[in-house]
Parts: structure tokens; sequence; C-alpha cells
């Protein structure tokens, strides 16, 4: 072991531990009972088997442990967002897709053409760029992977100021924040203008978060760590407070994560804040999803926008084949269509066949990529989105 450090030897990471263990001792408290002349009895923690604490000292562990269940903050309620409470709609077993013979894989694919009929298939690519990220765009200290979320952030940037979303008086909400680089380039963007705030939802807790970086500036930064499915907007404190129209952002929106950002805006927040306080009911999926439009088209109306709860979302769609029915805001077109858990289970599979990476270059390219992944893996879903350069940038899912 290294001078001063803990003289356990951690299998799972081929090295020693790292921690520094007290004066006169090998181990460090984690791996105190490995001593020889230790009298104390380490066991594992009741809540978290992952970690040991000194049997004597269990009761003063268990009051301050990270793993015990912490009070609920005031805007958790428990599946606001989760959509279908029935769960007797989805098959208790699913089949996978490579079980499937080739004529029931035909039949699917029949019933997805009949399906799309005189729908609108043919989505306008905009490709945009904004002038706060100019300067980061053509630095050249920026690698391969840094560019590219950055020319990500740049079209989303441009999109939301071609919608005119970008202005003071409005509540930022960013869903799936991770460390928060799309509110940082929207504050940016926002440099001379006042009454901004920024709620960055995310479940997980988040390391290098960018939040820090705007501490001495006007616009407010504040964390929301609970999982979208149980947000409910109009009981924040600082919504409720100022009353500002609120713009829905997202970059890594994740499969179901996109379904629940928009219930949470469309029904649980725009519904609650139109004069209703009670949780809205599932039947009102379907006049959410009408009043999306009007967001769209008077977004350039600076004189309605103040009146409306829900100014404008732009989310960046991803991993289409992590959704779930359970989820999913569009259960009632699939009914229409004569579709139903069973086919959404497989067509959830078959999105994935756009972007599976099957070119003749991947095989050549795998061998000198693999040493680059593990710096460039710095964000989630980064071998996904890798494949499909263009893919966030298109903004499918803005109104």
């Amino acid at each position: 072991p290294e001078p001063g450090r803990c003289a356990h030897f951690v299998l799972r990471k081929r090295r020693f531990c790292r921690m520094v263990p007290a004066p006169g001792r090998r181990f460090c408290g984690e791996h105190g009972h490995e001593e020889e002349q230790s009298d104390r009895k380490r066991i594992p923690c009741p809540l978290d088997p992952k970690h040991t604490v000194y049997e004597d000292q269990l009761q003063k562990h268990l009051k301050k442990c990270n793993s015990r269940e912490k009070p609920k903050p005031v805007y958790f309620v428990q599946d606001i967002n989760a959509g279908l409470k029935d769960g007797a709609e989805i098959p208790e077993k699913q089949i996978p897709l490579s079980s499937l013979s080739i004529e029931e894989l035909q039949n699917l694919i029949v019933k997805l053409k009949k399906a799309s009929i005189g729908l609108e298939l043919h989505l306008k690519e905009q490709i945009l760029s904004h002038h706060a990220l100019q300067e980061a765009l053509n630095d050249p200290k920026n690698g391969e992977s840094a560019f590219k979320h950055l020319k990500q952030q740049a079209s989303i940037l441009g999109n939301m100021e071609k919608l005119h979303l970008l202005g003071p008086g409005r509540c930022f909400v960013e869903f799936g924040a991770g460390r928060g680089k799309l509110s940082h380039w929207v504050d940016i963007a926002l440099e001379n203008v006042e009454s901004v705030q920024f709620l960055l939802v995310e479940r997980a807790t988040t390391r290098f978060k960018v939040d820090g970086k705007h501490k001495r500036r006007d616009s407010v930064f504040e964390r929301l760590q609970v999982d979208i499915q149980h947000l409910c907007l109009n009981k924040v404190p600082i919504l409720k407070k100022k009353k500002l129209p609120v713009v829905g952002i997202g970059k890594h929106l994740c499969g179901a994560a996109t379904d629940l950002a928009l219930r949470c805006l469309v029904e649980s927040y725009a519904i609650c804040c139109d004069g209703e306080d009670e949780e809205p009911a599932p039947k009102r999926c379907r006049a959410a999803q009408t009043e999306v439009a009007p967001h769209k088209s008077t977004d350039n109306e600076s004189t309605t926008e103040e009146h409306k709860p829900v100014a404008g979302i732009v989310i960046a769609l991803c991993c289409h084949h992590k959704c779930d029915w359970t989820h999913y805001v569009g259960r009632d077109f699939f009914k229409s269509v004569g579709l139903g858990p069973v086919e959404f289970h497989y067509f959830q599979r078959m999105s994935s066949w756009a972007t599976c990476g099957m070119q003749e270059t991947t095989s050549k390219a795998s061998t000198s990529e693999d040493s680059e992944d593990q710096t460039n893996n710095t964000e989630e879903h980064e071998q996904t989105l890798s494949r499909t350069e263009s893919g966030s940038d298109t903004l499918q899912g803005y109104v």
C-alpha cells in the first residue's frame, strides 16, 4: 500500500484502499475489522450493506446515514405524472423481438405502415446555432466529444431563440439536468436579462455541477432532487410565489422521461394553474395534448404569453427504446389506429434499428474507439448519441 494509506486490498478495483487510517493503525475505519488487535466489531449497515459501521455506534450512524429515508419535499406527489394507473393492459410476459418469426415481423411492419398512413412524417431539420456558444465551439481545447455536446446545446438555444423563448420574466425548468450544462448556456445567452429563474430537476446526486458559476449573478438556480414522475410543479415554492411562465427544456430526457416531463408540464402544472388544485385525472390526457399547440403558435405574442403557465417546451428526444407503455402520452393514438401495448413493446425495440450503428466502418473503428470511450463517457447516452450526430440537434420534440 501507499505510505499512510489503508492496507486493505480492494479486489474489485485491483488496488489498495486509498483511505487514511487513524494514527497507529494499518486499516481505515471501513476496513478496521481486519486489524489484528481490533476489539470492536463492524457490521454491514442495515440501510445499505455496501458499507459497514461499528456495532456499538449503529444507532448513531442510522440517524445520519446517507441511505436513510429523507423527508419528502413539498413538491413531491406520488405518481402524479405516472400516467396509466392500472397495469391490466400490460401483458405479463413479453416475448423478445428476436424470438419472432419472419412472418410475425413482417406483420408488425405492415401494421406500422398502415398506422402511419396520413401522418406527416417529413419533419423539417433545423440545426441552428447561437452566439453564446461560439467561443466554446471555436476553442481547440475541446475534444470531439465536448464539441458534439456543444453543437447540440447551440442548436437547442438557436431553436429557442427562433421560437422567442429566450426572454425575461421566465422560469426555465431543465428536466434530467445532470450537471446543468444546458441551463448554464441558457443563462449565458440571457446575460443582460432580469427576472430569470432556473429549476434543475434531477433525481440523482450529481458531481461536478456547474451551478456554482452563477452564484454572483442575478439569475437564480435551484435544484429539485426528485424523480419527474413525482414532481408537482405548482407546489414548488418559487413558482407559487412569482407565478412566472415556465419553459420546459431537456437535452437527455431518456425514453419515458420525456413522457413524464410532458405530463408534468401540460397536465399536472398547466391545468392546475388554470384554477384546479387537485391532481388531474388520467382522462384529461387527450385534452392536455390539444392545449400544447397554442403554446407554439402564440409564443411570439408577448401580450398573451404572460398569462400562460407554460410558455414553451423544447426537448431533444433520445433513447426511444427506453419508452414505457405505462408512461407513454400517445396511448390514445395507438388505440385509435388498432394498436396496443403488445405492438408498442415491439415498435419500441424496432426504433433502435435507426441508430444501432450497423455500418461498414463500425468494426474497423471499434478498436480505435475503445481507448477513447473511457474519457469520452462524461455524460449519459454517449455511445447512442455518437452514432446519430444530428439526432438531438433536430429538436423533433419542440412545441
